[in-house]
């Protein structure tokens, strides 16, 4: 089958590798129907040193059940599913308390650990299907816009809700959302969804703010450093906001975050972090009392939440989707993004 592999910084590759198998009674194949380049893939994508055996790459996906393991009681073939973007098994004291990204015996895609490969190829071998995969009532022939939307809870929109539900958004909540990308996007319309008031979105592009506006923010910042804080601030009454979401990972988006938080705020980041170092003391997150939250979100334990709207279209995170290429045209979709020209692009093997 063809795969998509990474052998270093802006280097990606459409190549055949073997197809998978199953290799115990607990895993099943998922043959693609649709996945997608992440953000977070930009990162490796930017940074990661020449590596001549390559990197699977991928991460979230949609597709359609070939086969099964002989202890798989929850999906069957021909069913319909959306995995998650870690493997999990559901049984585990994390999995169980909603925190499938700590599963004991689970991992994140490409992990040698468990023995996966990435999800921009053509099939996928599952482990721990009944605890990862969830069964949705469609079938690969439905609409484009469906589709997208459906592939946004295997990461996106899982991640977005996560992170407005980590930093306690609730009715008559004033947020600010640092970021406009897919998460970013799909962070404000979580936050609308649980009943934000204020929703300010720091962003710069134009196309991207403008469905952020539709998701449900209420102003734009397109300022940065200390005349974005300002701006946020004098949006606030001059108080800072009581929740931000900070969706792009870099260390200039946290300083953002620091600044324009209220005292007694929270932080929640979920934007994966490129940095190891960043103020936490007295002046920026003790004395205001200021807490900092979010991680990787554990999207399988929101699916079921979150499915029903997007199945009867009153919710649409797949607009987050501006570009579907083919599988032999993902590098493509690695430059697109990186230059800013796509927001978010599905692969269709």
């Amino acid at each position: 089958m063809k795969a998509t592999y990474m052998y270093g910084a802006g280097d990606v590759r459409v190549i055949d590798v073997p197809d998978p198998t199953l290799q115990l009674p607990t895993d099943a194949l998922v043959r693609v129907v649709r996945a997608c380049v992440c953000g977070s893939d930009l990162h490796p994508y930017h940074s990661m040193p020449d590596t001549p055996a390559g990197a699977p790459m991928g991460h979230e996906f949609i597709g359609v059940v070939e086969a099964v393991g002989s202890e798989v009681t929850t999906v069957s073939v021909g069913d319909f599913v959306i995995s998650p973007f870690v493997v999990s098994c559901g049984t585990c004291e994390f999995c169980r308390a909603g925190l499938q990204t700590s599963c004991l015996r689970g991992g994140f895609w490409s992990d040698d650990a468990i023995g996966t490969a990435g999800a921009q190829a053509e099939a996928v071998r599952v482990p721990l299907a009944d605890g990862t995969l969830v069964k949705a009532p469609v079938d690969e022939n439905a609409d484009d816009a469906l589709l997208a939307s459906l592939l946004t809870l295997s990461d996106v929109y899982g991640t977005g809700w996560h992170a407005a539900v980590r930093g306690g958004v609730t009715s008559g909540s004033s947020v600010t959302v640092i970021g406009d990308g897919a998460v970013g996007l799909l962070s404000v319309l979580s936050a609308r969804q649980l009943g934000a008031e204020q929703i300010i979105l720091m962003g710069r592009h134009q196309t991207r703010t403008d469905l952020g506006r539709e998701f449900g923010a209420t102003e734009v910042v397109a300022a940065r450093g200390d005349e974005g804080i300002e701006q946020v601030r004098d949006l606030t009454g001059g108080l800072g906001s009581q929740v931000v979401l900070e969706a792009v990972g870099h260390r200039p988006a946290y300083d953002q975050a620091v600044g324009v938080v209220r005292a007694g705020g929270v932080i929640s980041r979920v934007g994966v972090p490129q940095y190891d170092d960043a103020p936490v003391g007295f002046g920026s997150l003790f004395g205001p009392n200021v807490t900092l939250t979010g991680g990787p979100a554990p999207v399988r334990a929101y699916i079921d939440q979150l499915l029903p709207a997007v199945l009867d279209g009153s919710v649409v995170p797949g607009k987050v989707f501006d570009r579907t290429l083919s599988l032999d045209e993902t590098p493509k979709a690695y430059t697109a993004m990186d230059a800013r020209e796509a927001l978010k692009v599905a692969v269709r093997p």
